[in-house]
C-alpha cells in the first residue's frame, strides 16, 4: 500500500486556520504554579491517607497532575485575541439577532436551503443580514474558531486480480483524519468540562478505614493507578477510549459506507462523556470502506484487514512520541500540565475485536482460550501483545510458528497498536452490552431457547397478558411479530422475562434465565463494590452449573458460544477501568447519526467524505462558538462586580431535570436531595366526584368502610361521617421524586402511580383507555425496611389521600425464580382495603400473575389483575427495584 499526498492538509474554511484555539499561545513567562493547585480529587493530601469527600473516602494511588505553570484556556486566550483586535463578541456577526440566525442556519438547513432562504425578499428587505448568500455566510462562519484541522491521505492498494493486459489491479482510497493529539487538547482544555474533569487516580472507599472500595469512573479502577507508575512522576495520563464502527449511509442502497473513528479520554466523568450534546466523544477520522474488488474473493477479508492496520497506524501515529515523552497542555482548570496520552480502552463488537486483534472469530480476542472449551468457566491466560507480535513476525518470515493457528491468528503484520507505548490492546477490549449481553446472549440465545421449549404462540400469549407499568411497552401483538429488533425491546422483554417463565418452564431453565438475568442487571450498574462483583461472578457461575439441562431438552448442543465467554472477562475489566456505562457500544452507535448520517444527507453523494468533513467542521465552528458565549455568560453572572452581560444566549443542559407543573404534598419546603417529596397536579382531574362514581368507576367497593377507619384513627374527635352523597376532588395520579440512586444515575429519581377508571371512546377518531391502577409499595412508617404492596385505585383530597387494595405479605422468595409471592388479601369475602397519607406511597412495583404453562386466552393486559389471585413481585421491572432485592 502506498500513501500519496501524505503532506497535503484539508482544510475547508482555511481563514480559520488563524483563528484556531491553537494560534493563541500560552505565556511562556508565567511562574510555576504551587503544588496546592495539582488536583481535581486532590483533595488526598498526603500519599496513603483516606480523606473524606462528597460522602465517599479517596486514597490517592501515586504523585500525579502536577501542574508546571498557570496558562490560559482556549476561551480565555480567545476572549484576549478579540479584545485585542478590537471586535465584538458577536464578530463576525453583527449583533446577537444575526449569530442566532447563523446558529440556526447551520444546525437545520443545508446549502441549497440557506440560499433559498436569503433569497427571499423578506430575509433580504426586512432582516437585511450581513450575508446575502451561502457563499458569503460560509466566509462569516470561515473565520469562527475551530478544533483540530482535518487531513487527507490517498492509498493505493493493489490486489491480486489482474486486467485484460494482465496488470495488477489497483483501487485508491482514502483516509479522512485529525491529529488525535491535538483533539486530546481540545478536550482536555476545554473549560465547560472544568467540574468533570480528573488528573491523577484514586482509590475510592464507603468507609473511612478504606475496607469496602467502590469503583465507578476510569480514576476508580486499577489501570490508570498502575499505569501512573510508568510515567514520570507527577505526570498526568490522559486515558483514551478509542471506538470504531462501520456504518450504512444510504437508506434504501446498501452501497454507501462510513467507517467512523471516535475518541475521548478517561478524564472526563462518565456521565458528561455520554451526553452526545456536550461533544465529548469527537470524530478523529474515516478509515476507507472500499469494496476492494481488486483482490480475489478469497483474498479480500485479509486485504481488509491490512488495510484497516494500515490505516490506523497512520492515523495513530502521534500517539506514539506523545505516549512516550508528554505533550504540555493547558487543562480546563487553566493549569499547564506534562500530559502522556496512552490507549486505555477500546470499545468495538466482537467482529471488530477480532479485526483490531487479528485473530479468527472462533476464538476469543482476549485470551488463548480454546474454541472448544469457551462454553466452559475457566481462566484462561491473556493473550500478551509481546508475544502475538513476535508470532507475526516469525509468520512473515516464513518460520511458521505452531502458536500461529494454535492461537487462531491472521497474518497481518502492520499491526496499528504494536508501537503504542504502555498499551495492551487485549485488555483494552471493555465489555459490550448492548452485543454481548441485550441482542447477544438475551435476545439470540436465552429467548430462542426458552421459544423452542414453549412455542410461539404460548409465548405470544403471555406478553399480550403481562399487567400495565408506567413507561413498560406492551407487546400486544405477542414478540413473534415484531420485525425489527432494537437494544430498547431488548431491554423491555428483560423487565418481565423471568416473572413470565415462572411455572412454565423446567425450574432449571427457570434457574439459568434467572442467572442469565441477574448477570445482565449487575452488569449494567454505574457504581461497582465487592458485592456487587461477587453477585456478577456468583451469577455466571449459577448458569455454569446448571446449563446443562438446555442439553437434556435437545435446545443446545453445546455452549461454545463467543459471547457467553465474554461472560468471563468481565469482572477483570471493571476492576481495570471502571462500570461498563462508560464504554457501551451505544454510545458510538448513537453518534454515527450526528458525526456520519446527517452528515452524509448534508452532502450531494458524490465524493461524500470530503463534503462530510466540510460540514462536520462549520457544525463544530457554531458549537464552540456556541459554548464560548455561554462561558462568557456565566464568567459575568459569576463576577464580583455589579457588572452584567447583556448576552442573551440561554445554556442548553440535557441534565437538568424540570418539575411537573403539580404542588407539593409536603407541607415543609424539603429538597429532593434530601427526602422524598410527591407531587399532585394543581387542579384535580375529577373535581366533585360522588362517592357512589368512585365505587362504580373505580371498583372501591371498601371505599367507604375505609375512610371511616381512616377518620377514626386519625380524626377520633371529629363528627363526620362519610356517605354515598359526598363528593370528592379525584386526581389521575401522583409523582414521587427521590434521591439518586448512586448505582444507578445521578439524577434524582422520579416516578408516576396511576388511578385513573376506563375511558369509553369518545366522539370521532379519539381512542378510550382502560383502567389504570398500579401496584404500589407502601411504609407504615413504624418499620421503615418493611414495605407492604397495594393496588391503587383512587387518589383524592382531604388532606391528600389514597385508597388501596392490599396484597398479602411477601413470602418466601421462589427457589427458582427468585421471586417473591403474594396474593390478594380479603377479609370476611372483602378485598383488604385502607385510606392512607399519599406520602406513604413510597414508588410504583409490579406484579406479574402465575401465568403456569397455559396461559388463559381471556386474560389482557387490562383484566389480568381481576382475573386471576397469585401472583409474583417482579423485581426486574427496572434496575432501581434490582437493587432493592439484590445489592440491598
Amino acid at each position: 500500500m502506498e500513501n500519496h499526498d501524505a503532506g497535503h492538509s484539508f482544510s475547508p474554511l482555511h481563514r480559520s486556520q488563524s483563528n484556531s484555539f491553537d494560534s493563541f499561545k500560552a505565556d511562556e513567562h508565567n511562574p510555576p504554579a504551587p503544588k496546592s493547585q495539582h488536583v481535581t480529587v486532590e483533595d488526598v493530601a498526603d500519599k496513603g491517607e483516606v480523606v473524606e469527600g462528597g460522602g465517599h473516602y479517596f486514597k490517592q494511588c501515586s504523585d500525579g497532575g502536577w501542574a508546571l505553570r498557570e496558562g490560559e484556556t482556549e476561551f480565555e486566550r480567545y476572549q484576549k485575541y478579540k479584545e485585542g483586535m478590537g471586535e465584538d463578541k458577536w464578530a463576525p456577526f453583527s449583533a446577537r439577532e444575526e449569530w442566532g440566525l447563523a446558529e440556526w442556519l447551520v444546525k437545520s438547513l443545508g446549502q441549497t436551503r440557506t440560499n433559498e432562504f436569503l433569497k427571499l425578499p423578506i430575509t433580504r428587505n426586512r432582516m437585511q443580514p450581513s450575508f446575502h448568500n451561502n457563499r458569503s455566510f460560509l466566509k462569516k462562519v470561515d473565520e469562527l474558531p475551530h478544533g483540530a484541522a482535518w487531513s487527507c491521505k490517498k492509498i493505493s492498494v493493489q490486489g491480486n486480480r489482474t486486467d485484460e493486459k494482465g496488470e495488477p489491479l489497483h483501487e485508491d482510497v482514502e483516509l479522512w483524519m485529525r491529529n488525535p493529539v491535538e483533539c486530546i487538547k481540545d478536550l482536555i482544555r476545554n473549560p465547560l468540562f472544568k467540574d468533570q474533569m480528573v488528573y491523577t487516580p484514586a482509590r475510592t472507599y464507603t468507609d473511612s478505614a478504606g475496607l469496602h472500595r467502590v469503583i465507578d469512573d476510569m480514576w476508580t479502577a486499577d489501570w490508570w493507578c498502575d499505569m501512573q507508575k510508568k510515567v514520570p512522576e507527577g505526570a498526568t495520563i490522559a486515558p483514551i477510549i478509542l471506538a470504531t464502527d462501520k456504518t450504512s449511509l444510504s437508506q434504501f442502497r446498501n452501497d454507501k459506507m462510513a467507517y467512523p473513528v471516535y475518541l475521548s479520554i478517561g478524564n472526563i466523568a462518565k456521565e458528561k462523556q455520554r451526553q452526545t450534546s456536550a461533544r465529548a466523544t469527537v470524530l478523529i477520522g474515516y478509515l476507507p470502506s472500499g469494496k476492494l474488488d481488486c483482490f480475489t474473493p478469497d483474498e479480500r477479508s485479509l486485504a481488509n484487514y491490512q488495510l484497516f492496520h494500515h490505516c490506523m497506524s497512520l492515523l495513530l501515529q502521534p500517539l506514539v512520541a506523545a505516549g512516550e515523552d508528554g505533550v504540555e497542555m493547558v487543562c480546563a482548570d487553566s493549569l499547564i500540565r506534562p500530559v502522556y496520552p496512552i490507549l486505555a480502552t477500546y470499545v468495538a463488537d466482537f467482529p471488530e475485536q477480532c479485526l483490531v486483534a487479528c485473530c479468527k472469530e472462533n476464538c476469543c480476542p482476549k485470551c488463548v482460550v480454546v474454541a472448544d472449551e469457551r462454553g466452559d468457566l475457566l481462566d484462561s491466560p491473556m493473550r500478551d501483545p509481546a508475544v502475538i507480535k513476535g508470532i507475526l513476525e516469525k509468520q512473515k518470515t516464513g518460520h511458521h510458528p505452531a502458536e500461529f493457528e494454535e492461537f487462531g491468528l491472521r497474518t497481518v503484520y502492520a499491526l496499528f497498536w504494536a508501537n503504542l507505548p504502555h498499551s495492551n490492546i487485549f485488555l483494552a477490549f471493555t465489555p459490550d452490552l448492548l452485543h454481548q449481553l441485550h441482542k447477544g446472549i438475551f435476545k439470540d440465545h436465552l429467548v430462542k431457547w426458552c421459544l423452542d421449549i414453549v412455542g410461539k404462540e404460548e409465548m405470544d400469549a403471555w406478553f399480550k397478558a403481562m399487567p400495565d407499568y408506567p413507561s413498560l411497552r406492551h407487546f400486544k401483538k405477542g414478540i413473534s411479530t415484531v420485525k425489527q429488533w432494537m437494544g430498547t425491546e431488548h431491554k423491555e422483554m428483560q423487565r418481565v422475562f423471568v416473572g413470565l417463565l415462572a411455572g412454565a418452564v423446567p425450574s432449571q431453565v427457570l434457574v439459568v434465565a434467572r442467572a442469565i438475568l441477574d448477570f445482565l442487571y449487575y452488569a449494567q450498574l454505574r457504581v461497582h463494590s465487592t458485592e456487587s462483583l461477587n453477585g456478577l461472578e456468583s451469577a455466571l457461575a449459577i448458569f455454569h452449573a446448571n446449563k446443562d439441562v438446555l442439553q437434556q431438552l435437545d435446545i443446545r448442543k453445546h455452549f461454545n458460544i463467543p459471547k457467553l465467554h465474554q461472560l468471563s472477562h468481565y469482572v477483570q475489566s471493571i476492576l481495570l477501568f471502571g462500570a461498563t456505562d462508560g464504554f457501551n457500544s451505544e454510545l458510538p452507535e448513537r453518534l454515527h447519526i450526528d458525526f456520519a448520517k446527517e452528515a452524509y444527507h448534508a452532502s450531494n453523494k458524490r465524493d461524500y467524505e470530503e463534503q462530510m468533513a466540510l460540514w462536520l467542521q462549520c457544525q463544530e465552528a457554531v458549537f464552540l462558538c456556541g459554548s464560548y458565549l455561554n462561558w462568557l455568560l456565566e464568567q459575568s453572572q459569576s463576577a464580583p462586580t455589579n457588572f452584567t452581560c447583556d448576552h442573551g444566549y440561554d445554556s442548553d443542559s440535557d441534565s437538568e431535570m424540570e418539575g411537573p407543573d403539580a404542588v407539593p404534598v409536603n407541607t415543609l419546603p424539603i429538597l429532593p436531595e434530601q427526602r422524598t417529596v410527591h407531587f399532585l397536579a394543581k387542579t384535580p382531574a375529577y373535581p366533585q366526584c360522588l362517592v357512589q362514581h368512585l365505587i362504580t368507576a373505580h371498583g372501591a367497593s371498601m371505599f367507604l368502610p375505609a375512610l371511616k377507619l381512616f377518620l377514626h384513627n386519625h380524626m377520633p374527635h371529629t363528627i363526620i361521617t362519610p356517605g354515598l352523597q359526598d363528593h370528592f376532588d379525584i386526581f389521575r395520579q401522583v409523582v414521587i421524586t427521590a434521591p439518586p440512586n448512586p448505582l444507578i444515575s445521578e439524577s434524582p429519581r422520579q416516578w408516576r402511580v396511576r388511578a385513573t377508571p376506563e375511558v369509553l371512546p369518545g366522539c370521532g377518531r379519539k381512542p378510550g383507555s382502560s383502567t389504570k391502577f398500579d401496584m404500589a409499595l407502601t411504609s407504615n412508617g413504624i418499620q421503615p425496611r418493611t414495605l407492604e404492596v397495594g393496588q391503587v385505585h383512587i387518589i383524592f383530597t382531604l388532606p391528600p389521600l389514597a385508597y388501596i387494595e392490599w396484597f398479602t405479605p411477601l413470602r418466601e422468595p421462589d427457589r427458582s425464580s427468585g421471586l417473591h409471592q403474594l396474593s390478594c388479601s380479603t377479609c370476611r369475602l372483602h378485598r383488604n382495603a385502607a385510606v392512607i397519607h399519599v406520602d406513604k406511597i413510597t414508588r410504583p412495583c409490579h406484579l406479574i400473575p402465575k401465568m403456569g404453562q397455559a396461559v388463559d386466552r381471556k386474560w389482557t393486559s387490562a383484566n389480568v389483575y381481576e382475573s386471576t389471585s397469585d401472583f409474583y413481585l417482579n423485581t426486574f421491572i427496572d434496575l432501581d427495584t434490582f437493587c432493592m432485592s439484590a445489592i440491598d
